[in-house]
């Protein structure tokens, strides 16, 4: 059963300033999580049309974030740096996210192995239509600096 998000945006997912795209955090489970933002035409991305379609993508990878960052903010530690791996099919119904709209992004997990590499089923709707959906895998390593230097990649 999906609980309301406690924290701000700002403190689950590590991206700051205008790189976090989401507005808010709404609901969120053991396996999944629910965020939404409105789109905004002063906002990162935006053109006289609006949002292109293709950053969906990332509104999903950062919606994947906030489901970490809160399962780590709710068993007491900090969100960690994770990698987009690559998206399958993604399918978007529009070529344009207009200003004004609220897209609500949820993201459920399939799979997660021991070596961080997870699946999530994603989709947005806009007003309860779903107008996007993919499925992206993403890699949490245990130390992204580690990792960023070359470490643990054997």
């Amino acid at each position: 059963m999906r609980v309301p998000v406690q924290f701000p945006i700002e403190e689950i997912v590590p991206h700051s300033g205008p790189m976090c795209l989401i507005g808010r955090a709404v609901e969120g489970d053991a396996d999944s999580m629910v965020c939404e933002l409105t789109i905004d035409d002063s906002g990162l991305f935006c053109t006289e049309q609006g949002v292109g379609a293709w950053v969906g993508l990332e509104y999903m990878a950062q919606t994947v974030a906030a489901w970490s960052g809160w399962h780590a903010r709710l068993s007491g530690t900090t969100p960690k740096l994770g990698f987009l791996v690559g998206a399958r099919r993604y399918d978007c119904k529009r070529q344009w996210f207009a200003p004004g709209e609220t897209l609500r992004i949820e993201v459920v997990r399939g799979f997660e192995a021991d070596n961080g590499l997870a699946a999530f089923e994603c989709r947005i709707e806009i007003e309860g239509q779903e107008v996007a959906s993919t499925q992206l895998k993403v890699f949490e390593p245990r130390e992204a600096g580690e990792f960023l230097d070359g470490e643990g990649l054997a």
